[in-house]
């Protein structure tokens, strides 16, 4: 049976005061796309005003980034569905990739936390890469407490954001996360690190974007096991 993983990706082509350029990071697309869909996993994707994504970083030398960019699904990628009109308790997981443009309008948009209550609460996976877990931030899922409280997670470090983006960017997503009760936990700036908190997963940066995946299609491979 074919799973289905939806992609929540940002429509914010800058941020900050000076207007930096900005959008989802393209490999935290193409690399979890390139895993999931050899596995067979299909791919779909959404954003909070549908159609076209814009995009930051994009690297032809990397085999995975050329080869999305040149895909049919790059090509549904910029003309995504709008997220109010998806319902993600249709997919087995959904994905929040990160790039800065999540800190525009993936964070604290009411649609995304909507689509993050509906998926938790039907028993689907949430995971989220680098700056993707601000889609976290202010999620209520009814029981009087913030969602982040207690879970392991992790994003973005404060280190990594002072060398890359901190005028950029309206808070640091490492101590917002800590705020509401996450246990917050990083490994050195740019290295690979996921955490997995039963349907939680989430990946620091943009080398945790294939890793995160392999733990994505994991989990997706053990529901297929539990209801062969």
């Amino acid at each position: 049976m074919t799973q289905h993983v939806l992609f929540i990706v940002t429509n914010a082509a800058t941020i900050g005061p000076k207007n930096r350029k900005t959008g989802f990071f393209f490999a935290e697309v193409a690399h979890p796309f390139e895993v999931l869909d050899k596995a067979g996993v299909a791919v779909e994707f959404a954003s909070p005003a549908g159609g076209w994504t814009p995009y930051d970083a994009y690297d032809e030398a990397d085999p995975a980034q050329k080869e999305f960019y040149e895909s049919k699904a790059f090509r549904r990628l910029n003309r995504s569905r709008k997220l109010s009109e998806v319902d993600t308790a249709d997919y087995d997981a959904i994905l929040v990739p990160g790039g800065l443009g999540p800190m525009v309008d993936i964070a604290r948009n009411a649609e995304v936390q909507k689509a993050i209550v509906r998926a938790w609460t039907t028993n689907k996976i949430v995971a989220a890469v680098c700056h993707g877990p601000c889609a976290l931030l202010g999620v209520d899922i009814g029981d009087g407490k913030p969602f982040l409280e207690g879970k392991r997670v992790t994003a973005f470090s404060k280190r990594e954001e002072y060398d890359y983006a901190r005028e950029d960017v309206p808070y640091e997503l490492e101590d917002a996360l800590i705020s509401e009760g996450a246990d917050y936990a990083s490994a050195p700036n740019w290295q690979a690190n996921v955490l997995v908190d039963g349907r939680l997963i989430t990946g620091q940066n943009p080398a945790s974007a294939a890793p995160l995946a392999e733990h994505l299609l994991s989990a997706l491979r053990a529901i297929n096991l539990g209801s062969a």
